[in-house]
């Protein structure tokens, strides 16, 4: 038993595996260690106790009888059962064939933010240590355009402000393309809607009515707005808002909605942004928009007269072909009327999965090593290089979705740890076609995912309640979580597969992977990531700490910036930006906008939650909304299959008819392998942060199909 796990029978305090926001559980585990009980942990730093409907049912997964149990090698097309030894053997004996043959960058490394900092540590540096920066993680699907937004803006790829801050000090909260009541349940519960219950205004800018505003209760009030704008009109929507300020402050500069100090002393660039927005028209892009002029400026006059304003961004911001403009166009609103740099105020990513910002704060990136040091910055590359004893390449890697790209072409071989690319990758009949041209993949799993069918060898790993090591949460908390005993004997732990590839793989004597448990990882991460060379384990506790903490004794900053920005020259950076239209707009052949977003029952790639049976009885299987003026037009019928289309596929859903989708837009999720959005999703990529356009896609329906039966997908049937 590892010094992480607990006796027998004791409650051990975990954190719960799936969004963002760090809720800390109890876990219990019985006389048969698959018996593993959810229980609530009352004091816990992040939740205090409270827990949502994925978070409770978090452990009916630990024992599926889907749980991968065996190491298994496919021969002839079929997998039989090996030993770890022979596992290990003929990874190993691919890895240096494939290198030998072609090169270190015909390899590829996906880690995983649904596994540990420790554990993505490992793996990007043993990308590393094998000669490629071909490593990345899930983020490029989420988050990669806010990270470069504001690691080049400000200086950190994370949430400006804590929680915490944020519930006490708020006095607007600006939620653009983001639904927290539905992604990140108990960060709405807890601390957005407090503040509401306080006196807080909320401003919510998405295409699709959700449960966010409504779980305010204030629809109905001056406190509340809901801009439906149209998808891919973010830009222009903040541009309008951005000049109205600019044109109030002109004519009314005693009223304060720019704050000319900050603006002097801590920014650059506001000339550019006023030169840009110069002959900006405010009444066509409004019409572009789909909404009324007068709505768009009063949204304006209400965060920039708020004394403490906060912008919250998400997926429906990140997930375009221009995701840094529009990341980039909230730093402009927060920068010009000061609201950063202080509590209840910020620019604050919304994580979607329990680790995505570890993932990315550790290295688990083609384009920078842990603490965000570029891997083109010789002195940054340099300092790491010592600790690690070799060279590092030091020109940027593949994307995850360029490398699944590249499969059969530069990239001949895949190790996946984690993930799921065949789901969570855009235009996913593609991708699919690619894996099956490689020349070797290796999948580190749970479960025999939708990508597992396309490995040479299975490695069949312990879960998330087995095991010890750190996550950092969307507020850069970084906490612990720690084990029960495996379930099944002959699983391993993530760490201990990747120092047993890593030891065998790199036998050069330096001990570059030999490492007995999560602790000793988490001591040599600290040494290459300054943000987190002030902690330990021991400093973690059970409250954990807010990264950064540059030394040991450090508290950790609840909100950053106070005095100046991570930036070259200290400041914050503001651009204008202009309007760039989704790549695909409708046209006579699909005249639909596709749009796409996660539930609250569900998560991602449904590799976990559609084999939950609490889960799946709240929704079994995937549905598309659609406008009544549409149904209408279509024919469609409440209830009713239809077949959704786009240019790369096609998939067989309910329709659900309600006014909360906007007409001519359509919205559906991509958490079910037998209808998955991502099928018909947009694989073009914004060109800086190389993230795909999910949220907008011209699509068209089909009427008159038959349904699937009683689930549309195959793990829903448990």
């Amino acid at each position: 038993m590892s010094s992480d796990q607990q006796e027998h029978h004791d409650p051990v305090e975990t954190i719960c595996p799936y969004c963002g926001v760090g809720c800390g559980i109890q876990i219990q585990q019985g006389d048969d260690p698959g018996d593993v009980q959810f229980m609530p942990w009352g004091d816990a730093p992040v939740n205090e106790g409270r827990i949502c409907i994925k978070g409770g049912a978090a452990t009916e997964v630990i024992d599926h009888e889907d749980r991968l149990t065996e190491p298994q090698i496919k021969e002839d097309g079929e997998f039989r059962e090996a030993t770890w030894e022979e596992a290990y053997e003929y990874v190993v004996d691919e890895l240096e064939r494939i290198r030998a043959e072609y090169g270190p960058d015909a390899m590829g490394f996906f880690g995983s933010s649904k596994t540990m900092n420790e554990e993505n540590y490992l793996l990007q540096k043993l990308a590393r240590r094998y000669g490629t920066n071909n490593v990345d993680n899930c983020t490029r699907m989420c988050h990669a355009s806010t990270v470069w937004a504001l690691r080049t803006s400000l200086g950190a790829g994370a949430m400006t402000n804590s929680m915490r801050d944020l519930r006490e000090e708020c006095d607007l909260f600006w939620i653009q393309g983001a639904n927290p009541g539905e992604q990140h349940p108990i960060a709405n519960s807890q601390y957005f809607r407090q503040a509401v219950l306080d006196g807080a205004t909320v401003i919510q800018v998405d295409p699709h009515a959700n449960k966010t505003t409504r779980s305010f209760k204030i629809d109905d009030t001056e406190r509340h707005q809901h801009l439906q704008l149209n998808p891919g009109t973010d830009i222009p929507l903040l541009n309008i808002v951005l000049k109205t300020i600019l044109e109030h402050h002109e004519d009314h500069p005693e009223d304060g909605w720019i704050d000319e100090e900050f603006v002097e002393d801590r920014t650059e660039g506001f000339d550019h942004l006023k030169e840009t927005l110069e002959e900006f028209d405010k009444e066509a892009a409004a019409e572009e928009c789909g909404l009324p002029l007068e709505e768009i400026e009063l949204a304006a006059e209400k965060y920039a007269a708020a004394d403490n304003a906060a912008i919250f961004t998400g997926m429906g911001m990140s997930q375009h072909a221009c995701g840094v403009d529009n990341v980039q166009n909230e730093i402009n609103l927060a920068l010009i009327t000061g609201n950063l740099g202080r509590p209840g105020t910020g620019v604050n990513p919304l994580r979607g999965q329990n680790n995505v910002q570890g993932t990315c704060d550790v290295g688990a990136m083609p384009n920078v090593l842990p603490g965000y040091q570029l891997v083109d910055d010789d002195e940054a590359r340099e300092s790491v290089e010592d600790v690690w004893g070799f060279e590092i390449p030091d020109e940027p890697g593949l994307t995850n979705v360029e490398i699944s790209y590249a499969a059969g072409d530069s990239i001949q071989g895949l190790y996946v740890m984690g993930e799921n690319p065949v789901m969570s990758e855009p235009d996913a009949n593609a991708v699919a076609e690619r894996l099956a041209d490689l020349e070797f993949t290796v999948v580190q799993d749970i479960f025999p995912t939708e990508t597992a069918e396309f490995a040479d060898v299975l490695l069949p790993a312990t879960t998330w309640a087995e095991r010890g090591g750190t996550v950092t949460n969307t507020d850069r908390r970084v906490q612990r979580m720690r084990g029960v005993e495996k379930v099944h004997e002959n699983t391993k732990h993530d760490l201990e597969i990747l120092t047993e590839v890593g030891k065998r793989l790199f036998d050069d004597g330096d001990d570059l992977f030999d490492f007995d448990d999560p602790e000793e990882v988490f001591e040599e991460l600290r040494q290459v990531c300054p943000s987190y060379h002030g902690m330990t384990y021991d400093l973690l506790g059970e409250e954990g700490l807010h990264w950064p903490c540059y030394e040991l004794g450090d508290e950790g900053d609840p909100f950053l910036y106070e005095e100046e920005f991570e930036t070259e020259s200290g400041l914050g950076h503001i651009e204008g930006v202009q309007h760039t239209p989704p790549a695909e707009t409708p046209d006579d052949e699909y005249p639909l906008i596709l749009t796409t977003a996660r539930l609250e029952e569900h998560y991602n790639t449904g590799t976990m939650s559609t084999r939950s049976p609490t889960l799946n009885r709240q929704t079994p299987e995937n549905f598309v909304d659609v406008h009544p003026d549409d149904a209408e037009r279509y024919g469609i019928e409440d209830g009713e299959y239809v077949r959704l289309h786009s240019r790369r596929g096609e998939i067989t859903l309910e329709a659900h008819v309600t006014e909360d989708t906007k007409e001519g837009v359509v919205w559906t999720t991509p958490h079910f392998a037998a209808a998955s959005a991502n099928r018909l999703t947009n694989h073009v990529l914004d060109e800086r942060a190389k993230i795909p356009e999910y949220k907008a896609a011209a699509a068209e329906i089909e009427v008159d199909v038959e349904p699937l039966g009683e689930t549309a997908d195959p793990a829903a049937d448990d």
